[in-house]
């Protein structure tokens, strides 16, 4: 009872009302609509002289399509590049040499195409008399530039956890700031939505590429994401990774990332929240004067591709100089679906805690760790098992374990203990990620942005709660079945088994 009313004053100080009876959570978020489809959302909470804000676009990776993927994750770079006003000292002197960049860019583009294909191949001596080019016009518009003056205009004003992130169904921006600096926040952010300026749009697109480099192809757990999502979805947009296919980022244009922009980011398409020391009416009034004045655009196309039902094991093998890992996914519904509380529990009970199943076969066994997680994703998605072994052990003996734990899922009731202790776990994870102004914008952002509903998340605890231990059996013998799972793992080079000494077998 202390706990419960520790959890209750926390959360009261939030502006959320528990109802002591019934445990159910109450938030006072008041919503807006603009002229221009633009959604603005309001939580006031007065326990500090602070607010924090995210603007969320229902836009991610799953949106892109072959031979532009990457760009939602490129624009999040971009977005902060500055506009018209912003980032600039004469905007209308950049105007020309960002035209001789997109030109001498779509040259650049027609020759690294012609080098890739071997009936045409010549030397690559025009394509890098070009990418030079390019390197003397930018260095020419460097003059202009005023490097992160979005990051300075906020850090100046005291804003404090300034970033932005892109997944696979959404891309955030956000930024706590004092309560005085409201203004501030409406200007910067309606700015970069209307005046956004592609400048540095090459060499930012080069950082991106070191960024994949370093995150994907030379990281274990990104080289297994990307090789379990490729063979997984066949026809999805999950089929790619978020930063794009290298292929495609060494050739996407500016004119194309700024097509995608104004098809994708359109208001109607956006969410803002905002949570903290602020009164609600006048976030509307001021979003009426700042964001209203966003023009409105055509809603974005839908992403109608889905895959056909999986009909057999795959399995993907990557060679790589790291220890040993493995990534399993299994199809699993989209959210909203029916089953998607019990496949959350079903996460829950395998790798929630010190008491889980995993971690009493696999991590008190010392044979490794294994982690699960479920869906929520826009469209059709995955269950997940990620498993790490100690020592000598291999991902086969911990497949083999986790499997052996699915199996019991299948044919054993889980216990009344493991339930309620799920439901204790969900709401001890729902009140730590409410425990602040950026937890709670993130929180309401995410479902008002993915379902058209701020309060799902609200409703999903509740669904969560009314799992029983029939529909775990029954979920997991309808979804976590071998001919509907996909599995990656990876195995040391031939160099790196022999500890690099040539000849040297395993």
């Amino acid at each position: 009872m202390r706990t419960f009313l520790s959890v209750c004053l926390a959360l009261l100080l939030l502006g959320i009302t528990v109802q002591a009876a019934t445990g159910e959570i109450q938030l006072d978020v008041k919503k807006k609509v603009l002229s221009n489809g633009m959604r603005i959302l309001v939580l006031e909470n007065h326990a500090a002289p602070v607010f924090s804000t995210i603007i969320r676009f229902n836009t991610g990776s799953v949106d892109e399509e072959p031979g532009i993927t990457g760009v939602s994750h490129l624009l999040e770079h971009m977005l902060f590049k500055g506009t018209k006003t912003i980032g600039t000292s004469n905007y209308a002197a950049e105007v020309p040499l960002m035209k001789k960049i997109d030109s001498l860019a779509a040259l650049m583009k027609a020759e690294l195409v012609k080098l890739a294909d071997p009936l045409k191949a010549t030397d690559s001596s025009r394509y890098f008399g070009l990418k030079k080019e390019i390197a003397e016009v930018q260095s020419i518009q460097k003059q202009y530039v005023i490097k992160d003056e979005l990051w300075g205009a906020y850090l100046a004003s005291g804003g404090s956890g300034l970033n932005a992130s892109t997944g696979n169904d959404g891309t955030q921006y956000y930024v706590s700031l004092p309560k005085n600096c409201l203004e501030l926040w409406m200007y910067l952010e309606s700015d970069r939505l209307e005046n956004l300026v592609l400048r540095e749009f090459y060499s930012e697109r080069d950082v991106v590429m070191e960024e994949r480099r370093l995150r994907t192809e030379n990281d274990p757990f990104g080289k297994l994401d990307e090789s379990l999502s490729a063979a997984m979805f066949w026809a999805s947009g999950y089929h790619w990774p978020v930063v794009g296919w290298m292929s495609d980022l060494m050739t996407v244009s500016r004119e194309q990332v700024e097509e995608y922009f104004r098809t994708h980011y359109s208001p109607a398409n956006a969410v803002a929240v905002v949570v903290g020391d602020v009164n609600a009416e006048e976030v509307f009034a001021l979003a009426d004067k700042y964001f209203s004045k966003v023009p409105s655009l055509p809603a974005p196309p839908p992403v109608v591709s889905r895959d056909a039902d999986q009909s057999g094991e795959r399995r993907v093998e990557v060679e790589m100089d790291a220890n040993p890992q493995a990534f399993i996914g299994w199809n699993i519904p989209q959210i909203g679906h029916p089953d998607g509380a019990a496949l959350e529990a079903v996460a829950s009970i395998l790798s929630g805690g010190r008491t889980s199943r995993f971690y009493k076969a696999i991590r008190e066994k010392k044979l490794g760790n294994a982690n699960a997680s479920a869906g929520g994703s826009r469209f059709p998605g995955a269950f997940n098992v990620t498993i790490t072994p100690f020592g000598n052990h291999t991902t086969a003996e911990l497949e083999e374990a986790v499997y052996a734990e699915i199996e019991r899922l299948k044919t054993e009731p889980v216990s009344t203990w493991e339930l309620e202790k799920m439901r204790n776990q969900v709401d001890a994870s729902l009140i730590r990620s409410m425990e602040s102004n950026n937890g709670l914008a993130f929180r309401i952002a995410s479902s008002e942005s993915i379902t058209g509903d701020w309060h799902y998340f609200l409703q999903s605890r509740e669904e969560l709660k009314k799992v029983t231990a029939e529909d775990i059996m029954r979920v997991a013998n309808q979804y976590l079945t071998k001919s509907n799972r996909t599995v990656a793992f990876i195995t040391k080079t031939p160099k790196a088994q022999s500890g690099g000494r040539p000849g040297k077998q395993s």
